[in-house]
């Protein structure tokens, strides 16, 4: 990566028709408004920290962060019917339409982009 990628970040994160990160929000007690927070550059990111720390798809509402906003996604874009996670390529497949004309068979607008996860654990 050269020095002004560093300083810039991805390039994919200036695309305003992509989401800038994802955000997990994972409510801390049923009924109640506060929740913990997981962020991600990648859905595909954000899905893999989840499922490593044992957070089901049930227990999580994920949101796309745009520059202008925020958006949810609905469940059935990272899930199985069954209600698990989706993982790679599955995952991918399942937002080709949604994002349509950034992932394709063999590529991804998103590939610039880390796929770390972070948050409170």
């Amino acid at each position: 990566m050269n020095m002004l990628a560093r300083i810039l970040g991805p390039k994919s994160k200036y695309d305003k028709s992509l989401p800038y990160t994802y955000e997990a929000r994972i409510r801390i007690f049923d009924g109640e408004e506060e929740y913990h927070s997981c962020f991600a550059d990648t859905i595909c990111g954000l899905v893999d920290y989840l499922k490593q720390r044992g957070i089901k798809p049930e227990d999580v509402q994920i949101i796309e962060v745009y520059q202008q906003g925020e958006l949810p996604i609905d469940a059935r874009l990272f899930t199985t019917p069954d209600y698990r996670w989706l993982f790679k390529p599955d995952l991918c497949r399942s937002f080709e339409e949604h994002y349509k004309g950034h992932i394709q068979q063999n590529s991804c607008s998103f590939k610039d982009r880390s796929c770390a996860g972070s948050g409170p654990w």
